[in-house]
């Protein structure tokens, strides 16, 4: 019989935790999209709303000119809509990343990290109603 890795602790083989691992994950993901969503709703909407007008002109005859002085003449709105755009496509990238290739080693461990930081907190860390839910107990 092989003997286990010293490396890996046991509770990392267990499939529950796995599942945890996962669900973790999936946390990450879903608070990720919330603030792109946030910020679209408040900066993303604040920024469209200055440029109105600009978008309005634009609307009856789009130029890439046009665009362009849209931005360099309200730079606080060009501001925010470049955040909101550069946010949404870095999650779009890490996700997409992690769909095709796998998550990294270096964030797996992350995850398994952070995972036995609330399971050593217990009840009293953030996540542990999102993880186990409040009829869920975990020794």
């Amino acid at each position: 019989m092989a003997e286990p890795n010293p490396q890996v602790p046991p509770e990392a083989l267990a499939p529950d935790f796995q599942a945890d691992i996962e669900r973790l994950y999936q946390l990450t993901v879903l608070a990720r999209w919330s603030v792109v969503a946030g910020l679209w709703l408040t900066i993303g909407s604040l920024s469209l709303w200055g440029v109105r007008f600009h978008l309005w002109l634009m609307w009856q005859h789009f130029t890439w000119s046009a665009l362009r002085y849209t931005l360099l003449l309200n730079k606080l709105s060009a501001i925010g809509l470049m955040t909101c755009t550069l946010m949404t496509l870095s999650v779009l990238l890490w996700q997409s990343r992690n769909i095709l290739f796998g998550r990294a080693p270096e964030e797996q461990e992350r995850l398994h990290q952070q995972l036995l930081r609330i399971k050593q907190q217990g009840q009293g860390h953030p996540l542990w109603r999102w993880l186990y839910g409040p009829q869920k107990t975990v020794l």
